[in-house]
């Protein structure tokens, strides 16, 4: 239960990230928001937990295109 709380935490990050910047967004704030996600991101897919159930390609994905 607790890791399907942080799978899907982690989808919010890849939502938000692939959404790209909303419209009226500073590109500073933007910037900034992409960043914190990425972060998340890049330290949950290091996390040891996930099983084969658990797809962290969408995760890979959002780590890459926020750079």
């Amino acid at each position: 239960e607790e890791v399907a709380r942080h799978y899907a935490a982690c989808m919010d990050s890849v939502n938000l990230i692939t959404a790209g910047q909303p419209e009226g967004m500073a590109d500073d704030e933007w910037e900034a928001t992409v960043a914190r996600n990425k972060e998340h991101l890049e330290i949950m897919v290091a996390k040891d937990f996930w099983t084969e159930e658990y797809d962290l390609t969408p995760f890979k994905k959002a780590i890459k295109q926020g750079q």
